[in-house]
C-alpha cells in the first residue's frame, strides 16, 4: 500500500500527521505521505487518517 497526500486538495489541518505521524508529516503548510510503502503496521492508522481526512486529499494506491 501506497499513501500520497494531494498537495492541491491539502489544507494544512494537520489530522493526518495526528492520526499516523508515522506516515505523514507536515512540509511548510501541507501534509506529506513520507515512507512508502506503508508498513503492515501502519495501514489501519493509515486508513483511519485517510477517512477522516477533511477535503479528502489522501490518495490511498
Amino acid at each position: 500500500m501506497k499513501a500520497r497526500v494531494d498537495p492541491e486538495l491539502c489544507i494544512g489541518c494537520g489530522l493526518c500527521v495526528d492520526t499516523c505521524p508515522a506516515i505523514f508529516k507536515m512540509e511548510e503548510d501541507k501534509a506529506v505521505a513520507y515512507i512508502a510503502p506503508v508498513p503492515k503496521a501502519q495501514e489501519e492508522l493509515c486508513r483511519k487518517a485517510t477517512d477522516e481526512c477533511p477535503v479528502t486529499a489522501i490518495i490511498i494506491e
